[in-house]
């Protein structure tokens, strides 16, 4: 019976005949981009020192990833449950850092 892998694990996307990464195929994702856009991820790749390609693979990845993890069920008892639901309808109030982090002007939005 084949382990289950989690969605940090590098093999997550591959089959379960576990191959390694060099011997499972390659395909292409063509996409169109306003310049505006491509400019801004050229500029952070060139950041990181990595190719445009390797950023946006890395960047899609980690995002795919944040959306499975999301969309995990997970389990508490009662009380925990109780005790979560309280703190979700009860935040804290807005303190004055996030105030101001919410003002700023976004880099993208130039």
């Amino acid at each position: 019976m084949p382990k289950s892998r989690s969605p940090l694990d590098p093999a997550f996307a591959r089959t379960s005949t576990d191959r390694s990464s060099a011997d499972e195929p390659k395909g292409s994702i063509n996409l169109r981009i306003e310049a505006g856009t491509r400019h801004l991820i050229d500029e952070a790749a060139a950041i990181l020192g990595k190719t445009r390609t390797d950023f946006m693979i890395e960047s899609a990845r980690r995002q795919a990833i944040d959306v499975v993890l999301d969309r995990r069920l997970f389990e508490l008892e009662p009380q925990r449950y109780d005790a979560f639901v309280a703190a979700l309808d009860n935040p804290p109030a807005p303190g004055p850092r996030l105030k101001a982090l919410l003002r700023r002007r976004r880099a993208w939005e130039a």
